[in-house]
């Protein structure tokens, strides 16, 4: 069982090329032997192959960095440093074909916080969206009342899983605030966390929501993790927030009372939904379908970089073990 182990990690070392290295890593299970697999990790093989099938297809799309203009001329994104910028329909792809969620329209594109490794992992992806419901006025910012607000959203959210469980997605809970919300009167930006309960899943899910308030709508930035991924989150969470403006002529200060469409709702209605809430409708035509997400592949990816860490942690422990230690004085 060490000799086949200790082979592998021969095999892995010697190779430079990223594809070549996850796909050795892959047969590298192949060859330890049952009794071997039941004393560490039960590997399931098919799993495995679609993983890394989705790290090549991860691997082939166009990323972009530096200033990205997103929208017909509507707002722009600085890249941060380390951080990808990923198309519309690339992230649409991603997001349904990878991360396993409902079908839906193509959005604004995607930020991600590194390049998707099952290797290596990442810690955050943005999913950006554009809402025309109309100017949002922020007179409402100081006077809400937040705990009675999550109690209207836990509300809320029983209802919408109850309409995901008849459409064949597992259910949702709201376990409450990860990050109560705050608002940046100054850049008119809005940030706030839920966490939430998919099915039986061990490791909660992280939405963290940010709202842009711009001239004639709002832009939506959600960022995708688990809660382990929290302090991360926190960490960039300023960078995050200076990435992302309206254009010239977009922005809140550009609003025009006598042409432009005001919207049905303030602050309050941003974080519960809209307009839908006030009417009790949010729940009853599934639209937490589409704005509740599960990233199926950070949880998978994240347990693969923990692989990925382990084995070759564990043969660095070898090599240290086996160098030859200068006597102590």
């Amino acid at each position: 069982m060490h000799q086949s182990i200790k082979l592998t990690y021969t095999c892995i070392i010697i190779l430079n090329d990223m594809k070549k290295l996850i796909l050795l890593f892959a047969l590298a299970f192949t060859f330890i032997p049952a009794q071997a697999q039941n004393e560490s990790d039960s590997f399931d093989m098919q799993g495995l192959q679609q993983l890394l099938t989705q790290d090549s297809i991860l691997r082939s799309f166009h990323y972009q960095t530096g200033r990205v203009t997103i929208g017909n001329k509507l707002a722009t994104i600085d890249v941060p440093p380390g951080c990808l910028y990923l198309g519309p329909e690339e992230s649409k792809f991603m997001m349904e074909q990878i991360f396993g969620n409902p079908p839906g329209p193509p959005s604004l594109g995607m930020l991600l916080s590194d390049t998707p490794s099952v290797i290596e992992g990442f810690r955050w992806v943005i999913d950006y969206n554009y809402n025309e419901d109309g100017h949002v006025m922020d007179d409402d910012a100081k006077d809400i009342n937040y705990d009675d607000l999550l109690k209207q959203m836990q509300e809320e959210t029983d209802e919408a899983s109850k309409e995901r469980i008849k459409q064949g997605y597992e259910s949702v809970k709201l376990i409450g605030w990860a990050q109560a919300p705050f608002y940046d009167d100054k850049n008119k930006k809005l940030h706030w966390a839920k966490e939430l309960k998919f099915g039986a899943s061990e490791i909660n899910t992280l939405n963290y929501n940010i709202r842009v308030l711009g001239r004639q709508g709002f832009l939506e930035m959600n960022i995708i993790t688990d809660m382990n991924g929290l302090p991360d989150v926190k960490k960039d969470i300023n960078t995050i927030l200076a990435s992302t403006n309206f254009i010239d002529g977009q922005r809140y200060a550009d609003y025009n009372e006598d042409t432009d469409k005001l919207a049905e709702y303030g602050i309050g209605g941003l974080i519960v939904g809209g307009v839908l809430a006030k009417t009790g409708l949010l729940a009853k035509i599934g639209i937490f379908l589409l704005k509740i997400i599960k990233p199926l592949i950070v949880g998978v990816i994240a347990l693969f970089g923990f692989l990925g860490k382990r084995f070759f942690g564990k043969k660095k422990a070898e090599e240290e073990n086996t160098t030859p230690q200068e006597p102590a004085e």
